[in-house]
């Protein structure tokens, strides 16, 4: 992928998805599984603001792999370097 193709970049994220992506960076070396809904209350927001938010760092090039897990009392996302 080239550099002026359209994939997020942490320039093009939202404050609110730059604070769950640091979230992220910070915690994947203790942890690979994030539940949204606990990431929602270490960052004071809700369940449902992750999740929408989860979306642009999906496929974006962030130096994270993440991915939708799974969904048992709230949505799963497995992140590692």
């Amino acid at each position: 992928m080239s550099a002026t193709a359209s994939a997020t970049t942490t320039t093009n994220l939202s404050e609110k998805q730059r604070r769950i992506l640091q979230y992220l960076r910070t915690n994947v070396d203790d942890r690979t599984y994030f539940k949204s809904r606990l990431i929602a209350e270490d960052l004071g927001l809700s369940a449902k603001e992750v999740g929408a938010n989860m979306r642009a760092l999906l496929d974006g090039d962030i130096g994270l792999s993440v991915e939708k897990w799974g969904y048992s009392s709230g949505t799963t996302w497995k992140v590692t370097r």
